[in-house]
């Protein structure tokens, strides 16, 4: 059976493949793992984003929570970091996230986070998931033995105080800058202004004002086309775009120029090194990250150590090396020294920093690093379906081919989503006309072999 848990956490279209039944075992299974592992009744923090199967699948999984004995703590619509942040503020055991982050409003997910913050290690994610198979090694409890559903109303606000505390932003701090908001009518809705707005910042808010179906919705991080326009209409100093559940962020420049992760963590580790902390001398980034990246570090002195797609792997060479910035392009921006997780609030917070702190425009600060031409194509690719990358000789001829017409002047990069049904082809080379027609050709080899495959196991 294929592994349930992704890349980060489980998901799906919710009450399709994310049932409410799944999402009961879920919290169950957690709650017994977690309080096995700390040999006492565990309390779960749950936050969510504006989803409209996000109250469901909340009311499942505190059931399931409660249910073998431990206390659900319910923040409501918030941010992912912002849980992983109140587990410690609280002292409470774990936590869990009900969101699907970037994806559209119909797939939905829950991750779960330990008591220090960081998202759980694979071990303790397949001991929870060898639960689901199984019912014999559960105990349901009954009496007084039951967990309780507790609901804390000033999670919004503590968040916010943990954030101006760990920038050390005071009142009016940022004061002078106009900048446009995406928050993607997901998670940042419920924080984004009152936050930027406290520390004196002119605020205009777009798609922040979620429906439960909108979320992600030709808004965002992933569509930040309207943020680019708002931005030169309203002549902002800037604009900032979080996805759903506001752990990633992108900005816009004052000339509507988007400056993607990539050039956001060249522009911290910039700082960073500026003021000596740039522990390691060293910026951590995945195989996705464009070649201008590792070029900016060359030229800067600093090192740039890569991993494969995901967070989560970003974190653990982070943690594993003492280094102090890292992400991914599609804007995870993780800073250890302020957070266990990507922030899309806070990396907004410390870029509006050092906008304020330098006296430079965002366009200035992103000069640091130049991109080189780069195409991504997501193509649909059933799960099932995924394997066939590895097993395919046409898409490894194609991808081959593509490779030798680059030479040493271009990458290919072809990975599977964790996330998602689909593979992502990318190809980066000095030659923009020929790097997309390489990109189509291949995508189109990945699209027909799969497809080919299927109508074979239909016949």
């Amino acid at each position: 059976m294929a592994r349930i848990f992704g890349t980060d956490g489980v998901r799906g279209i919710a009450n399709k493949e994310l049932t409410c039944e799944l999402a009961f075992r879920l919290g169950r299974a957690a709650a017994i793992v977690l309080s096995g592992a700390m040999h006492k009744r565990a309390r779960i923090l749950i936050g969510k984003d504006t989803r409209i199967s996000s109250d469901m699948l909340e009311a499942a999984l505190s059931a399931g929570i409660c249910s073998v004995g431990a206390d659900a703590v319910l923040a409501g619509t918030i941010s992912t970091p912002a849980v992983a942040s109140l587990i410690r503020r609280y002292k409470l055991d774990a936590g869990a996230v009900i969101s699907a982050s970037h994806n559209p409003f119909e797939h939905n997910g829950i991750k779960f986070f330990s008591e220090s913050g960081h998202k759980l290690p694979d071990n303790v994610e397949d001991e929870i998931e060898s639960l689901l198979t199984s019912d014999s090694d559960i105990e349901l409890k009954y009496g007084e033995n039951i967990g309780r559903i507790i609901q804390v109303d000033t999670a919004k606000d503590d968040y916010i105080d943990e954030l101006i505390t760990a920038t050390h932003l005071g009142k009016s701090s940022l004061k002078g800058l106009k900048v446009a908001f995406d928050c993607a009518n997901g998670a940042a809705s419920a924080t984004a202004e009152q936050l930027f707005s406290a520390l004196g910042v002119s605020c205009l808010m777009l798609s922040d004002s979620p429906t439960g179906i909108n979320i992600n919705d030709n808004c965002g991080s992933t569509h930040p086309r309207a943020l680019q326009n708002a931005v030169i209409e309203h002549r902002c100093n800037l604009g900032i775009a979080f996805d759903g559940d506001a752990d990633r962020c992108i900005a816009v420049d004052e000339n509507g120029e988007i400056i993607n992760g990539d050039k956001l963590i060249a522009i911290f580790a910039s700082y960073f090194k500026s003021k000596g902390v740039l522990a390691g001398n060293t910026a951590v980034v995945t195989c996705m990250s464009n070649m201008g990246f590792f070029d900016f570090c060359r030229k800067n002195e600093i090192n740039a150590f890569s991993t494969k797609v995901g967070d989560r792997y970003v974190l653990e060479a982070m943690l594993d090396g003492g280094y102090v910035i890292g992400g991914e392009q599609s804007g995870h921006i993780i800073m250890t020294e302020y957070s266990t997780t990507g922030d899309g609030q806070l990396a907004a917070l410390m870029l509006l920093k050092i906008i304020k702190e330098s006296k430079k425009t965002l366009s200035q600060l992103a000069s640091v690093m130049e991109e080189f031409p780069q195409v991504l194509i997501n193509v649909k690719v059933d799960n099932d379906k995924k394997p066939l990358l590895n097993s395919s000789t046409a898409i490894a001829d194609a991808i081959k081919s593509a490779e030798a017409s680059l030479g040493n002047d271009g990458r290919v990069l072809v990975r599977p989503s964790g996330t998602e049904p689909v593979v992502r082809v990318m190809i980066e080379g000095k030659d923009e006309e020929l790097i997309q027609k390489l990109a189509e050709v291949l995508a189109e080899t990945i699209r027909s072999e799969t497809s080919e495959s299927t109508r074979a196991s239909m016949a």
